[in-house]
């Protein structure tokens, strides 16, 4: 594929460059999506759909809005393509004026929560926009100061496969110190591997924690609540949650509690077992489980499966936790893809991580980094199915 460079532009370029794989016959993608409906401006730069295929016939529809995958298309046990992430059908629902959602969204600076908002680095203390009760969450404000879930990244698709978006934070940035220039790789490889790869290098001492925080459904239809899904969860243990969904520091053994998911469960059994502090603190499943696989790429960190298509997703991470989010506050006030209304549980979110708070934790992974060092993180989701 010719090599395209996406930055502010007329929407004709955009177009033209951001739909090089969607059909012809149709002008729609695989999972059914308008490409024009991706094209517009949003504070003065310019968003597209950019689609990734690789030879099994897999594809992935990705928006340099906030970095978000919107579709992600895998064949069942059957052969039929199934679409199994949740998101919207045009750029307009995912402006945060229309939606505040997470949907999809590259999440940076820092990947879920921090305690009031304050950290320390060598002495000086920072505060960052509260948007989370007492907390703040995935690194910004709403409306104000906006997280990078609601930038536009800019946009380079090298290959039919591979997308590479870049983003500029600002020193100050909604509090966060440094100039920061980050790097976001989405690869769509052999074997149904969607690979994110990410980089990020500062002036000035600062914190990071980026993930993806793309909402899973496996069945292939968010009215089919993803509970009926097994998941196993390569984790001894859990940070466990107050009421503010804070980490106090510690760690919580599974063995024995409704987050035991080392052998493979219903997601429904326990989700709702409210005599556990934890689950009742979280309304569910929201948790950060603190994993086996310490890193290691190589191993499968998760594993979750739908009886009901028989898709196998695979999470492979160099984190060294993930954040397990069952979708509990999803409650139908959000219309997805195709009118489908997202109830509690449509969707659950997989997120690669460093642990909640870990900047006000000095015990725990640290999340600093300096201007002599770069920041990495890898995750890969690999589909494939059992019969």
């Amino acid at each position: 594929m010719k090599k395209h460079a996406i930055y502010a532009g007329a929407a004709s370029v955009l177009l033209m460059a951001a739909c090089g794989n969607h059909s012809a016959e149709t002008g729609l993608t695989k999972s059914g999506l308008d490409p024009e409906k991706f094209v517009s401006v949003f504070r003065g730069d310019s968003t597209a759909l950019y689609t990734l295929v690789n030879a099994e016939g897999a594809e992935a529809c990705i928006t340099n809005f906030g970095g978000r995958l919107v579709s992600m298309m895998v064949p069942d046990r059957n052969g039929e393509f199934k679409d199994v992430v949740l998101g919207f059908d045009s750029i307009q629902a995912y402006f945060p004026e229309n939606n505040l959602t997470d949907f999809g969204a590259t999440i940076g600076r820092y990947a879920n929560r921090i305690n009031q908002g304050r950290f320390s680095i060598d002495g000086t203390e920072y505060q960052l926009p509260l948007n989370n009760g007492p907390h703040s969450l995935h690194g910004g404000g709403e409306l104000g100061d906006l997280g990078w879930q609601y930038r536009v990244f800019k946009a380079e698709q090298i290959n039919d496969s591979t997308l590479v978006l870049t983003l500029n934070s600002p020193d100050g940035d909604n509090g966060y110190p440094g100039n920061m220039n980050a790097k976001v790789v989405y690869s769509l490889l052999p074997g149904n591997k969607l690979d994110i790869s990410y980089t990020a290098n500062t002036d000035k001492p600062t914190i990071v924690n980026l993930t993806n925080h793309s909402y899973f459904n496996l069945n292939g239809d968010p009215s089919s609540p993803v509970t009926n899904n097994e998941i196993m969860i390569a984790a001894s243990s859990i940070t466990p949650i107050d009421s503010t969904y804070m980490t106090d520091g510690t760690y919580r053994a599974v063995e024995g509690t409704p987050f035991d998911f080392r052998s493979a469960r219903v997601i429904g059994d326990g989700i709702k077992d409210f005599s556990d502090e934890q689950v009742k603190n979280g309304n569910g499943y929201d948790h950060n489980f603190v994993l086996d696989t310490r890193g290691d790429i190589s191993t499968p960190a998760i594993e979750l499966y739908s009886p009901a298509t028989g898709i196998v997703m695979e999470m492979y991470t160099s984190e060294p936790g993930v954040q397990f989010y069952s979708g509990n506050f999803l409650d139908g006030t959000v219309t997805g893809k195709g009118g489908k209304v997202y109830n509690q549980h449509a969707g659950m979110a997989l997120e690669s991580q460093h642990y909640p708070d870990s900047p006000n934790k000095p015990e725990w992974p640290t999340v600093r980094l300096n201007p002599d060092d770069t920041y990495t993180s890898h995750c890969i989701y690999k589909f494939s199915v059992r019969n």
